[in-house]
């Protein structure tokens, strides 16, 4: 049982981190307002759950301007799906064992 405890990835070991990679595997991308209305955070908070996951590689920030409007998106990057995906099995394989 010790080896699938293993296979969890850390970074996803905060509830925060786990429902920002949760909402980007379903969505191609999302903006910063509904990311905060969708999993009820407060700017500072949900910003530094985004830099954390942007520092290891597993999801891009675009920031542009819609008019005069600033616009923060997120996706989730190739890297950041195989982590999910590979830690989602170490979780379900968990939960197999007995």
């Amino acid at each position: 049982m010790k080896s699938y405890i293993h296979n969890l990835n850390k970074a996803f070991e905060n509830r925060i981190r786990l429902g920002i990679m949760s909402v980007l595997m379903v969505h191609d991308s999302v903006d910063f307002s509904t990311m905060k209305e969708t999993l009820d955070l407060t700017d500072g908070n949900l910003a530094s759950h985004i830099m954390a996951l942007e520092k290891e590689g597993y999801i891009h920030v675009k920031k542009e301007f819609v008019g005069k409007k600033p616009l923060t998106t997120y996706s989730v990057t190739k890297i950041g799906m195989k982590a999910f995906n590979d830690h989602l099995d170490a979780l379900e394989k968990l939960l197999k064992t007995r």
